[in-house]
């Protein structure tokens, strides 16, 4: 999948596009991606999803940005297994977020675009002027057209990455499953912690989460997959760790019965049982009692 980083700097016989925020790569996502690629198929032109970082609604709503389902890194790994052959990355900003409609319809015809796939809803251009039904309206003078694709409904309930926080916040992650198709988890490469795990009998793989905000916090029943093992049992804490006096959001991952070196391997980390809330305790001994208390929970519901 190659990575472009301006819409002007694509020079092609033509293409396919697809635009949004796709955080989370839902089922909803996918179908506008399948859609795509069989429009690339058609075409035999490559399919190119454009997309920005940060979010529109991370930069928008700054003070009080919505939660991060995905960040970059595991966005680029979910999609570069969907037929993707172009990822366009823009910079949102003032400039971007100034732009009109046609103007933006104009940066898609620069990079000779032949079909836009948009989800019904989809808007654009400042201050979201542009509806996707605008969209298919006006293309046809800049050279394209537009498939609009129709709301996706999972046992009744539209399918949105709104929802899928709301789901995961709640611990609903069998709903949270159904709407992305796959359990919901993090990924990220081990890194050195201050080993206080080790000291108390817990060794915890460390994992940055890389985002302004996490959809979910607490302690949670997980499998984890890496080089060599998948779906490996284990109990996981996100969260600040107030106990230890830290600030910054973490991803700890502790593998039951497991023996081996992970630092410097990326694992990923499914979330399946929410357990408890992330706690202060009146000692460190009520603390690890916990943990202890927590680690045979998890092991119930996993069944390890």
């Amino acid at each position: 999948m190659e990575l472009i980083r301006r819409l002007e700097s694509v020079h092609s016989r033509g293409c396919v596009v697809t635009i949004g925020s796709f955080d989370g790569l839902h089922l909803g996502h996918r179908a506008l991606i399948e859609r795509l690629c069989a429009h690339a198929t058609r075409l035999s032109v490559p399919a190119m999803l454009v997309t920005f970082e940060p979010l529109p609604r991370e930069f928008l709503q700054a003070a009080n940005p919505p939660a991060r389902l995905t960040n970059f890194r595991e966005r680029w790994r979910l999609l570069s297994c969907t037929g993707i052959e172009r990822l366009c990355v823009l910079s949102f900003g003032n400039r971007l977020r100034a732009l009109s409609g046609l103007q933006f319809m104009e940066l898609l015809a620069a990079a000779r675009t032949r079909v836009v796939v948009v989800g019904h809803d989809f808007r654009f251009g400042r201050g979201g002027e542009a509806t996707a039904a605008w969209c298919a309206d006006n293309a046809a003078q800049f050279g394209f057209s537009v498939d609009l694709v129709d709301v996706v409904p999972v046992e009744g309930e539209r399918v949105s990455s709104g929802r899928v926080r709301t789901a995961l916040a709640a611990g609903e992650f069998a709903r949270a499953k159904r709407m992305l198709g796959r359990g919901y988890g993090m990924r990220a490469r081990v890194h050195h912690g201050n080993h206080f795990g080790r000291t108390i009998g817990f060794p915890t793989a460390n994992l940055p989460v890389k985002r302004r905000r996490v959809a979910l916090q607490g302690v949670f029943a997980v499998l984890v997959s890496g080089p060599g093992f998948s779906s490996h049992p284990g109990v996981a804490s996100l969260g600040t760790r107030p106990m230890v006096q830290g600030t910054q959001m973490l991803l700890e991952a502790h593998l039951f019965d497991f023996d081996g070196d992970l630092y410097g391997q990326e694992l990923e980390v499914e979330f399946i049982a929410h357990l408890r809330d992330e706690l202060t305790f009146p000692s460190m001994d009520d603390m690890v009692q916990q943990m202890v208390r927590d680690a045979a929970e998890a092991r119930r519901i996993i069944g390890a």
